[in-house]
């Protein structure tokens, strides 16, 4: 792992999607999840203050980069929630089939290499009746944005550890074997090729 991976890119990355806007997305959507969660992607812990105490058990966290996790500890320490941290890639679940009631999924399905294989290993690990929580952004609905996703998709993707603007996150969905029952779209603040968002709730 290079210097700019373990020790910027954490910084960037926490700095970008701890913004108000995004605040504002994850405020919506992780209040929303219960008992036993995967959070995939954990990063540095930004959704930890929105979860519901109430209503969650624990949290597997599933995070490969070794800065991100270390950016996390505080951010743990202080939630005082039961969090569990797992170092290996969004593909890779080391966990029961049925093992959680909820999935949660924020700005992460646009950097996982194969999202549909995590996709499906998320559906093995979901309880029958449990849910997957997302809020993503991608593919945006205007075509003139969406050429620009387009055009400066490889230079972002290698400049942002991996992130594709352009990702069609519903289709991504359906083929990782998830049905949406409750679709929310829309632009928040920021640059609008990485600014259209996807949140809700699938099974």
């Amino acid at each position: 792992m290079s210097f700019y991976e373990d020790r910027v890119l954490p910084r960037m990355v926490n700095i970008v999607c701890g913004s108000r806007p995004a605040r504002k997305q994850r405020e919506k959507i992780v209040p929303r999840v219960v008992g036993d969660v995967l959070e995939i992607g954990f990063g540095g812990g930004l959704n930890l203050p929105f979860y519901d105490r109430s209503k969650v058990r624990k949290i597997f966290g599933l995070e490969p980069s070794a800065g991100m996790r270390r950016s996390a500890a505080g951010n743990i320490t202080a939630s005082g929630l039961d969090v569990e941290l797992i170092d290996l890639p969004g593909e890779e679940i080391p966990l029961d089939d049925n093992a959680v009631d909820s999935v949660l999924v924020t700005y992460t399905l646009c950097t996982i290499p194969d999202a549909v294989a995590a996709l499906e290993g998320m559906r093995r690990v979901l309880k029958p009746n449990g849910r997957l929580y997302f809020c993503e952004h991608g593919k945006a609905p205007d075509v003139e944005v969406h050429k620009w996703q387009n055009r400066l998709n490889a230079g972002w993707r290698y400049f942002a550890g991996g992130c594709n603007m352009n990702r069609d996150i519903p289709a991504l969905l359906k083929n990782g074997g998830f049905e949406i029952e409750d679709d929310n779209r829309m632009y928040i603040p920021g640059i609008r090729a990485l600014s259209y968002n996807f949140w809700g709730t699938a099974r």
